[in-house]
């Protein structure tokens, strides 16, 4: 299935509909009172979230969306139907924005959530509601009110407690592999990676987490170079952010501005990620004979402050010591 995580829809709720003008024709009363009915509601658009989906894929082929207009009112004093509403289920994570003023309607972050995003217009009085002592025989009603209409935009970010982030090849896909069920596609070539993977890591106790492969991270990611453009949305509801290095003897860059490079793309995108936890894992240790480039990378973790794990996902070294701290920092952010 194609991952679709943006995209932008037109809604338009149901008109309200007019109120009736009628008398009423009784036998024997040859002049009767006023007797028009009220306009039915308009239909609302609303969008639930649901498990059930993870992507925005049906979105994209189908950009409009309207629910039905109320029926109008009647004679007797009969009501018009309120009309049906149209709902629109998205995946759970999902933002939706006004998409002319930019303002958050809602963020739908877990099972069932649902907002009202266009609400129906009011069905119009009908000519009984205007008799007076003095105007006994109205022969006008209200129109029904016009449901809004608006352009909507609305973003997917998927809700992981792990972000994993570094440049292309560091390994991201391979350790989710390991430590996960998920299956993502691996190979050493860049962009590997085309959609975000996800996989939930179980721990011994019957507890567990969830883990994200934030693909495609370049340097100029912010300006929507590669592909981490398009992905960077998800590092923001993370609870932590593990930095994938190589540190292997395959490379010859230096392994603290490769990890420089990632930073100043998140910072760009978004100044808060500069307080969300962060860690670093030095990865494809059992390929990294002569240690150089570890020794930089632990060196500097050290004085920065930052949490440093050397793993290899080939053969499993630091990988339990690695997921029980993520799991430990999963619950402390939990708990704020």
């Amino acid at each position: 299935m194609k991952f679709i995580d943006y995209v932008k829809i037109h809604v338009k709720a149901g008109d309200g509909g007019r109120g009736c003008v009628s008398f009423r024709r009784e036998k024997y009363v040859p002049k009767g009172g006023p007797d028009g009915g009220d306009g039915g509601k308009g239909g609302n658009i609303i969008i639930k979230a649901t498990k059930e989906l993870n992507t925005l894929l049906d979105l994209r082929y189908q950009r409009e969306y309207k629910a039905q207009r109320g029926e109008h009112g009647k004679g007797s004093n009969k009501h018009g139907r309120d009309g049906e509403g149209r709902i629109i289920l998205v995946p759970v994570g999902t933002l939706i924005k006004n998409a002319e003023t930019e303002e958050v309607i809602a963020d739908l972050d877990h099972h069932d959530a649902e907002v009202v995003a266009a609400k129906g217009g009011r069905g119009g009085l009908g000519n009984a509601h205007f008799a007076t002592p003095t105007r006994q025989a109205p022969k006008f009603a209200q129109p029904g009110e016009k449901g809004e209409e608006k352009w909507l935009v609305l973003e997917l970010k998927l809700l992981a407690d792990v972000g994993l982030i570094g440049l292309p090849n560091a390994g991201k896909s391979t350790l989710i592999s390991v430590i996960s069920s998920a299956k993502p596609k691996i190979a050493d070539y860049p962009f590997t990676t085309l959609v975000p993977n996800l996989g939930v890591v179980k721990l011994e106790d019957f507890r567990s987490f969830v883990v994200a492969d934030i693909p495609g991270l370049i340097e100029g990611a912010h300006r929507g170079a590669g592909l981490g453009f398009q992905f960077l949305r998800h590092v923001e509801r993370t609870s932590i952010l593990l930095h994938l290095v190589d540190i292997s003897d395959m490379l010859t860059t230096d392994p603290v501005e490769d990890f420089e490079k990632i930073n100043r793309e998140l910072v760009l995108y978004s100044p808060d990620l500069l307080n969300k936890p962060m860690a670093v894992a030095g990865t494809k240790l059992d390929i990294a004979h002569d240690r150089i480039r570890l020794n930089r990378l632990k060196e500097y973790c050290r004085d920065k402050g930052l949490d440093f794990f050397p793993i290899s996902s080939a053969t499993g070294e630091g990988i339990q010591k690695l997921v029980k701290y993520l799991s430990k920092k999963v619950e402390e952010g939990l708990k704020k």
